[in-house]
């Protein structure tokens, strides 16, 4: 099981979001952010896992916080699906977890930022349980290289939101739209938000991202089929 940072709610949990930084960071990274996204729920537990240090190819081979190897920084570069394949497993064992504490799955978010948002819409959509939803900030979907990832595959009911940054010098805009229409193709109902801000999270996305977690963890389950 990954090393985390769990930030506990200040009534019995009842819905868990689980947030997964980017490359070379940690899972402290979006811990501050909380108090910005004026959540009123006092019942969700938040975790942001730590990534494990492996050797990054782009780095020089040095060793780091990385959900899976990066050889380089094309546009269209070859994907590590087995590393990638490797940090879902790792996301799959805390939604089980979360779920054999009591929280059902359609009460359980994906969040993942960058290299970690790669990872979240991989594991969303990989897994055998409909989680209330993956948002998905300023990355890329590697499922193109993963033919197991099928059109009609999409668990019902499974909401996707991508947020993309128009300046993002790191991950192109055109990522995340292509991120978009990928798995709006495999049958996702899948939103997306452009920013005009660089590789980063900002004040207004952050509000964007309160609301919709809001809205995906509302008791009436049936507001998020309406989306």
């Amino acid at each position: 099981m990954l090393d985390a940072v769990v930030v506990e709610p200040s009534q019995t949990a009842d819905s868990a979001i689980i947030w997964l930084h980017g490359l070379g960071a940690s899972g402290h990274d979006f811990e501050p952010v909380l108090p910005l996204l004026e959540l009123d729920s006092q019942t969700t537990r938040f975790i942001f896992p730590h990534a494990p240090e492996i050797p990054v190819t782009v780095n020089g081979g040095i060793s780091m916080p990385a959900w899976y190897d990066i050889e380089h920084m094309d546009i269209d570069r070859t994907i590590d699906v087995s590393g990638i394949s490797r940090s879902a497993d790792r996301v799959d064992a805390i939604v089980k977890t979360q779920m054999d504490e009591g929280i059902p799955a359609n009460r359980i978010i994906l969040v993942g930022f960058s290299q970690g948002g790669a990872v979240a819409l991989y594991a969303g959509v990989r897994s055998s349980q409909c989680l209330a939803g993956v948002l998905a900030l300023s990355t890329y979907w590697v499922g193109a290289q993963d033919s197991n990832l099928m059109p009609g595959r999409a668990p019902e009911g499974l909401s996707i939101e991508i947020h993309h940054g128009t300046l993002d010098p790191v991950v192109p805009y055109v990522l995340g739209e292509r991120a978009r229409d990928a798995l709006s193709a495999l049958g996702y109902p899948v939103t997306f938000q452009a920013f005009t801000m660089p590789h980063s999270v900002g004040p207004e996305q952050l509000q964007a991202i309160g609301q919709w977690v809001a809205l995906r963890l509302k008791p009436d389950s049936s507001s998020r089929s309406k989306e």
